[in-house]
């Protein structure tokens, strides 16, 4: 929509439409633009809107930044750990190689749209896990039905899930922001990941309600064909070496802390 507020900016992707003046002098540009990844089965049309919404909108940005005469001190891009494809029980750190499959080609593509500003100024790229609150994303969809008594874990519920609070995500941002010795890829999750069986547990505790029925594996595959395999049966055991590394310190660092704080509200 077009800007209604005295600090909002015009931006429309698609058609490369950028208000340039109100980019000038900016401390920071935090791009997270991507349509969602779970909200639609992957068919070759889904697969090209999310890439599109992802590469073609970073690479935009990246043009428009380039002819700036006084650019943002940094470039934060979302990505996301499945930059590391599906590794199993190896600990993935920022220094671990990429991964494949449709997630490992989207996130390193995604990541190289905006290469570019390597050469320009210092750029952050922010690879999400799970991002947990209640108002939305993949908390706001599963936690109805354990309220309902009908949660479980997904598969045989061993996959690694890389996780981490909207609101840790938020005081991350601002660290990067804050902090011009970091560059490059920076693993945005908690410092502990957990098994998917593990979450179920502490998502069911925190509203006290029973969670034994378990999606099996090959119905999610039937309804949700790779989507299934590659996002809820599969995961990385990713770590915030970067974060830990600098010294930042996480507000909600645990599983059971993260899903009691989130399901209060």
């Amino acid at each position: 929509r077009p800007a209604e507020a005295s600090d909002e900016i015009t931006w429309v992707p698609g058609a490369r439409v950028m208000h340039m003046p109100r980019l000038e002098g900016l401390d920071a540009m935090i791009h997270l633009c991507g349509a969602p990844i779970a909200e639609a089965r992957w068919t070759k049309a889904r697969k090209r809107v999310l890439r599109d919404s992802r590469c073609a909108s970073t690479t935009h940005i990246v043009d428009c930044l380039e002819t700036l005469d006084n650019r943002p001190g940094v470039f934060i891009q979302a990505s996301a750990t499945g930059w590391y494809g599906q590794p199993g029980d190896c600990t993935c750190t920022e220094t671990s190689p990429p991964g494949g499959g449709f997630l490992g080609e989207l996130a390193q593509a995604w990541e190289a749209a905006g290469a570019d500003f390597d050469q320009l100024g210092r750029r952050c790229l922010l690879r999400l896990g799970a991002v947990l609150d209640p108002a939305g994303g993949m908390l706001a969809k599963v936690s109805p039905i354990f309220r309902r008594g009908l949660g479980g874990r997904l598969g045989n519920g061993k996959q690694w899930l890389p996780w981490i609070t909207l609101h840790d995500v938020c005081r991350a941002v601002d660290y990067l922001v804050r902090t011009p010795s970091i560059r490059g890829p920076v693993n945005a999750v908690a410092p502990t990941p957990v098994r998917n069986a593990i979450f179920t547990q502490a998502l069911a505790q925190a509203l006290r309600r029973p969670a034994f029925l378990p999606a099996p594996a090959p119905v999610l595959r039937i309804l949700l064909g790779q989507m299934a395999d590659e996002l809820l049966l599969g995961g990385q055991r990713a770590l915030p070496a970067v974060l830990l590394d600098d010294g930042f310190s996480f507000d909600h660092p645990t599983i059971d802390v993260a899903c009691e704080a989130l399901m209060a509200r």
